[in-house]
């Protein structure tokens, strides 16, 4: 019979004194060491920018729900002079009220799940993340959002078949992905067509009859901050206000995206587009950063004005903006798999895949692999109802 109280601290390796020394270990979040775990984040093989200490941290000391996470921590040595793997995670009873044996990877706020390893050390970091999971008591580790063609993937993939097993791909999908070391203009003419484009310069020329249509992204800490309450009034505004999801809806939410920005903004490393009609700010998106990938994380809009396009006009500004940018390689759009709009823009695919890595010998792998498809089956079933249901109503009323 499985444990259905699985516990992470149980046999955990910082649960024991004497273990306080070795190289992996799973700790609390939020004891993991700034220094180090910043670092790490400059040395990452692959980004991730949600799994930065100011997002992850702000996420946990505000966002209901989201506290008391554990970490996955991998060291250069005993001594833990150097981090080279970190990873987020939890129980699967807490992640997806499960009774298994196994940790899921933590994603409060964060719309991807790929670790960080030490881009000089990322098979030895993936291998120490591994062991340290094992060490925990865990039969399995559930990677529920990893970038599948990505080097962290590869370093996994690795590591595991050192020990002769191999990761179980349970479900797999592609979001729309910006290559900005494209030529924007020749990119949305590929996209979209002379005959949408020209659609598009009409909405825009309809949107400016009312006054100047202009695109912004703050620079200064004090223009991001300035630009994140006009987002956060203009989200709460629409559809996202009424259902209750919006960054405002909830003093948590407002907390965590208010101490991101705030530690984020400063290193350049969030930043918020605007596009204004005068002295009105008419869509609005949160951009994050990590290395030479950017995120799109979220996006506003004004609803009364959508005949003008205001959300893709300013999808097509941040296009040219990060084309035009040479830090920047590619953009993580963040959104859905079938998202109707920015799927249409961009036309690069995000591999993503939700994986199960076994850790033991013991044939659970297929058990657990099995239970969490059936639930994710059934989960997805209730989403279709209820998305039809919601569309009924729109159109009844």
């Amino acid at each position: 019979m499985v444990d259905t109280h699985f516990d992470l601290t149980r046999d955990a390796p910082y649960a024991r004194a004497e273990d306080t020394a070795r190289a992996v270990e799973l700790v609390d979040l939020t004891a993991v060491p700034v220094s180090a775990w910043s670092s790490l984040c400059e040395r990452a093989i692959e980004p991730n920018a949600f799994y930065s200490p100011e997002w992850a941290l702000a996420v946990t000391r505000h966002v209901p729900g989201d506290h008391d996470i554990k970490a996955l921590l991998a060291w250069d040595s005993p001594a833990k002079k150097k981090l080279i793997g970190f990873l987020p995670v939890t129980s699967t009873w807490r992640a997806l009220k499960l009774p298994l044996p196994a940790l899921v990877t933590w994603h409060g706020y964060a719309p991807l799940a790929t670790p960080l390893l030490d881009k000089d050390f990322a098979v030895e970091a993936a291998n120490g993340l591994l062991k340290a999971a094992k060490e925990s008591g865990a039969h399995a580790l559930l990677i529920s959002i990893l970038a599948e063609e990505g080097p962290a993937a590869k370093a996994l993939r690795t590591a595991l078949g050192r020990n002769s097993r191999a990761i179980r791909v349970l479900h797999r999908e592609e979001r729309a992905l910006l290559d900005a070391t494209l030529d924007a203009d020749v990119l949305l003419q590929d996209a979209l067509g002379s005959k949408k484009l020209k659609e598009l310069r009409r909405q825009r020329n309809r949107l400016a009859d009312d006054g100047e249509v202009r695109f912004s992204i703050s620079v200064s800490p004090q223009q991001t901050e300035i630009a994140l309450e006009a987002f956060m009034k203009l989200e709460a505004a629409g559809w996202k206000g009424k259902r209750g999801t919006a960054l405002s809806a909830q003093e948590g939410l407002s907390r965590f995206i208010k101490e991101a920005v705030r530690k984020l903004g400063p290193q350049g490393k969030l930043e918020v587009a605007t596009l204004t009609r005068g002295a009105d700010v008419v869509a609005a998106g949160l951009v994050v950063r990590h290395g030479t990938r950017a995120y799109f994380f979220k996006t506003a809009y004004d609803e009364k004005l959508s005949k003008s396009s205001p959300g893709v006009q300013l999808t097509l500004d941040l296009t040219k903006h990060f084309c035009a940018d040479e830090r920047v390689k590619s953009v993580d759009s963040t959104a859905a798999a079938d998202h109707p709009m920015i799927n249409h823009i961009w036309k690069g695919r995000l591999a993503l895949s939700e994986t199960l890595i076994p850790l033991r010998a013991a044939p659970s792998a297929p058990i657990f692999a099995f239970v969490i498809s059936v639930r994710r089956a059934l989960r997805e079933g209730a989403r279709r109802i209820v998305h039809r249901y919601r569309a009924f109503r729109e159109k009844s009323s």
